[in-house]
């Protein structure tokens, strides 16, 4: 067993923005929790995704625009651990790093915020909804054809002020950003499976280490939410067979009741044709086959059309 040495100070790598910060202070707490004599350092990193706020993220080159230079600062030594939001996390790590630890996921949906008092299905016809992900905006178009999406981006806090103006009539995004900031009362509507699914690894937080640090693997090991990192493990599976990233619009939820698992899924062209959605049920044990094969038949449709 190793032990960490508490004369050490851990060093946590985070983003900047306000949302990562509650993020990595959640983790550090429950650090805190089990080592009450562990001294702490947060060191905050600004992404390519931070910094380019004009461009959206599905036309920016590469993976990881919010990880890479955290990661950098990981393998350099830099940082100790790096508290990612587990959707951020291209399906490949950089080799040298791995995870060390999934927190247990909150609320993996989508929620509606607008300042009318209408749920998405209610809005007028030409609707101007904001989303800056293309997997929202291919479902949005599925499902109403005649709204208008707007890409929007920003952190949190800068989205719900925009979803105020005259510019967007409402906004999509995660209930869990939503959540952890405590701002559960500018939600308007959770979207249900039905009308959206959610990214993979919506909702969960992952703690990246390097592979040799043993040590803090150790460390982090009680955080590590086993139900929550079978189902974010078997989601990002479905996406690494898919071999997709932020340029396809797909989804998939891993979602576990007792012994069983019903895995939702779907894939789609940006403006929401193509669309094929599927919905498999099976046993715990069998989630990462279940996620391999519905993505091999995903595959197969949306080539095929």
């Amino acid at each position: 067993m190793h032990s960490f040495d508490l004369k050490k100070v851990l060093r946590v790598g985070t983003r900047r923005s306000a949302l990562a910060r509650v993020q990595t202070q959640a983790v550090i707490n429950q650090l805190l929790q089990i080592q009450p004599q562990l001294q702490i350092q947060i060191i905050e990193i600004v992404t390519t995704g931070d910094k380019i706020l004009d461009t959206a993220l599905s036309r920016m080159s590469g993976k990881g625009v919010f990880v890479k230079e955290i990661e950098d600062k990981l393998l350099d030594g830099e940082i100790d651990i790096a508290v990612h939001s587990m959707k951020d996390l291209p399906t490949e790590f950089p080799a040298g790093l791995k995870i060390g630890a999934i927190t247990e996921r909150v609320d993996p949906r989508d929620v509606f915020v607008t300042r009318f008092n209408k749920h998405l299905e209610e809005m007028p016809a030409g609707a101007k909804i904001g989303t800056s992900s293309l997997r929202r905006k291919s479902q949005l178009l599925a499902l109403r054809p005649d709204f208008q999406v707007i890409d929007i981006r920003g952190n949190i806090d800068t989205r719900l002020r925009k979803a105020e103006s005259a510019e967007y009539d409402g906004i999509v995004l995660a209930a869990a950003g939503l959540t952890r900031m405590g701002w559960q009362e500018r939600i308007q509507q959770y979207l249900n499976f039905d009308l959206m699914i959610p990214a993979v690894g919506q909702g969960a937080v992952g703690v990246e280490i390097r592979e040799d640090d043993h040590t803090t693997e150790a460390l982090l090991d009680p955080l590590n939410h086993k139900l929550t990192e079978i189902a974010v493990t078997a989601e990002r599976k479905f996406l690494a067979t898919m071999g997709g990233g932020c340029q396809t619009p797909m989804g998939g939820f891993c979602e576990i009741t007792n012994n069983e698992i019903i895995f939702r899924v779907f894939v789609a062209d940006e403006d929401g044709s193509n669309f094929h959605k599927e919905k498999t049920t099976g046993k715990l044990e069998d989630a990462p086959i279940i996620a391999e094969r519905v993505a091999q038949r995903l595959k197969e449709k949306s080539c095929a059309a």
